[in-house]
């Protein structure tokens, strides 16, 4: 038997804006009608919901984008809802729907449903169902001569007050919360909790800090909490606990300080309510991970958005002590190198806390080759790839996920085997993995040109082009650690000591980090180049050509010529930079190939056949 829409079923969601229960909804099924995305979400989408004769704005659960995304609920599809919730706008007649879970029922039909559409947002008027239409609104059960009223002030009596919020209020799920609302009361796990931190601008002095919510949907809110607020709910906060929250307010989540994926933060006042639901949140997720594979990290170098990542630790070295140039303060930092299934490494540095503490663990297991997790990592371009905590980290060590444990499996039948490479040398990665050296194939005017390219994030170009010039008296190279490539400070008879590695060493190595001009027949720019593209480009390392130059001048500037006026492709980042309070492009030779003639031919007849 077809599924058809259920008559009448906007004026049945509209006299009751918000169930009891989802158990209490009767069996609605309404028609998607002009489905589309919020902004450029891929995860929120609006619709008019349609019954045949009314309609109502709506908007679908983020747990359903992924149906949308995979064609199984298109635009004149039918869904079954299963819960929702009904919000007023402020300045406008009209409620939005908002559905917190459905199912797909049926898939698109040839038209729109409809009878006689009258809009409820431009009429105003809500149509009720009349005697006969094939609704009969049932009264409750009387088995119990009780009245509602005095069943609940009995349980509120009677119960603790973790139970008397969860009674008196409906517990809404996160996804359905927006700034318009007003009452809502949310249960949800504590996934991480920050530092109490200070804070000084023009308003004054304070402290905050911050915790991040999860419900049993897997939706997630960062909540903040500032001066009094900060100082009575930082000691309530426990992480991993999960707690019935209302009075809280909403607000548009800025982009700079955003860790979870929703497009609004929570703040919490001295007079928002926080009780804990003890025994209640078997079903609620402990801490949330989105992690990206390590060969993937490099589309996220220098952006604002953090990312997650796991990997079996290979190498943690002791705890350094950093300056910090804005307060002459020293932090302890401490790296350690990760690898996952793509055989490539990473390093991450660890501050503060983290290094001392889950830091000094992992030094001490770091034999055994745990797996770690993290939470909230920014990505940065140190080495090509590198990646740093932040004070919203989080760091599990062999955390109880799947993830966790395919890595495992990964690394003992065949990972402790491998030969591994550090992500940073010469990857070629973009939003969809590995991209060849014809990807995104432009010209340097394009790059030079277009002033805005690589503000939010890195933007990746493939070049064709020449080295025109090499400066002979720029820095071209570094005195680099053998183990680790960081740079070494040079010691009066003892070799080099090595900061990353904490120790003296006889032996250390040079590494290119120089400057090169490329031209092609659009224009020219100043690009970036490290050690393994510089050794394709000069034809030796960096101590063989230091050793010409300690020898002979000439033959040293004649090296460098010859390296000049060699067709390569090139695969370049770009990025913006700030120096003397002005904005400029930096350009960075991520991968560097000859060019085959063969190959380039075929992809400009590619070209030219899709132009036709």
């Amino acid at each position: 038997m077809a599924v058809t829409v259920t008559p009448s079923a906007i004026s049945t969601i509209l006299s009751s804006p918000t169930p009891d229960s989802p158990s209490s909804i009767p069996d609605l099924v309404i028609q998607i009608v002009d489905l589309k995305p919020v902004g450029t979400s891929n995860t929120r989408f609006t619709f008019m919901a349609n019954d045949g004769s009314m309609k109502l704005k709506a908007m679908l659960p983020t747990s359903i984008s992924s149906e949308v995304q995979s064609g199984k609920l298109q635009n004149l599809g039918l869904i079954r809802i299963l819960d929702y919730t009904c919000n007023a706008v402020p300045n406008q007649p009209q409620k939005v729907l908002i559905v917190t879970k459905c199912e797909v029922a049926s898939p698109p039909l040839e038209e729109e449903v409809k009878t006689k559409v009258k809009l409820e947002e431009e009429t105003g008027i809500i149509l009720r169902p009349k005697e006969g239409t094939g609704i009969v609104l049932k009264p409750k059960l009387e088995a119990n001569a009780k009245s509602a009223a005095q069943i609940i002030r009995e349980q509120h009596e009677n119960a603790a007050p973790t139970a008397r919020m969860a009674m008196t209020r409906r517990v809404h799920p996160l996804v359905s919360l927006n700034p318009y609302q007003g009452n809502w009361t949310i249960k949800v796990r504590v996934t991480d909790k920050g530092i109490m931190r200070s804070y000084k601008n023009v308003r004054g002095e304070g402290s905050l800090f911050n915790v991040e919510l999860t419900d049993e949907d897997g939706t997630q809110i960062r909540a903040t909490m500032f001066n009094e607020a900060a100082k009575k709910f930082y000691p309530k906060f426990e992480l991993g606990k999960v707690y019935y929250i209302s009075r809280g307010t909403l607000k548009l989540a800025n982009r700079q300080f955003k860790t979870v994926p929703n497009d609004y933060e929570m703040t919490l006042n001295e007079n928002s309510e926080v009780e804990e639901a003890t025994g209640e949140g078997i079903c609620i997720p402990e801490v949330k991970f989105n992690f990206i594979k390590i060969d993937q990290l490099s589309q996220y170098i220098n952006g604002r958005e953090l990312i997650d990542a796991i990997g079996v630790v290979q190498h943690v070295s002791s705890t350094l002590s950093i300056r910090r140039k804005s307060d002459n303060k020293d932090i302890p930092k401490r790296d350690i190198t990760i690898a996952d299934e793509s055989k490539r490494t990473v390093v991450v540095s660890l501050w503060n806390d983290h290094a001392t503490k889950v830091g000094q663990e992992l030094l001490d297991m770091v034999d055994t080759a745990p797996v770690v997790a993290i939470k909230s990592l920014k990505v940065g371009d140190f080495q090509g790839v590198s990646l740093s905590t932040v004070i919203t980290s989080t760091v599990v060590i062999n955390p109880d996920t799947s993830e966790a444990k395919k890595l495992r499996s990964w690394y003992d039948s065949e990972g402790k085997q491998s030969s591994m490479a550090s992500v940073g040398s010469g990857m070629i990665s973009s939003k969809t993995g590995s991209r060849s050296m014809y990807s995104d194939r432009v010209s340097l005017s394009h790059i030079v040109g277009d002033t805005s390219l690589g503000q939010d994030k890195p933007a990746w170009f493939s070049i064709i082009g020449y080295i025109s010039f090499i400066k002979p008296d720029q820095t071209m190279w570094y005195r680099a650690c053998k183990t680790c490539n960081k740079k070494v400070t040079e010691t009066i008879g003892s070799g080099c000591w090595c900061e990353g590695c904490q120790k003296n060493d006889a032996e250390s190595s040079l590494r290119y980090i120089m400057v090169v001009r490329v031209t092609d027949s659009s224009g020219e720019a100043y690009v970036s180049t490290f050690n393994e593209q510089a050794e394709k480009i000069i034809g030796c390392t960096a101590d063989e050509l230091a050793m010409i130059k300690s020898e002979d001048e000439k033959s040293y500037q004649s090296k460098l010529k010859e390296a000049t006026w060699m067709p390569h492709i090139f695969r370049v980042s770009v990025v913006q930079s700030e120096y003397m309070n002005e904005k400029r492009q930096r350009i960075t030779m991520r991968a560097e190939a000859p060019v085959d003639w063969a190959a380039e031919t075929k992809h400009l007849l590619e070209k030219i056949s899709k132009s036709n």
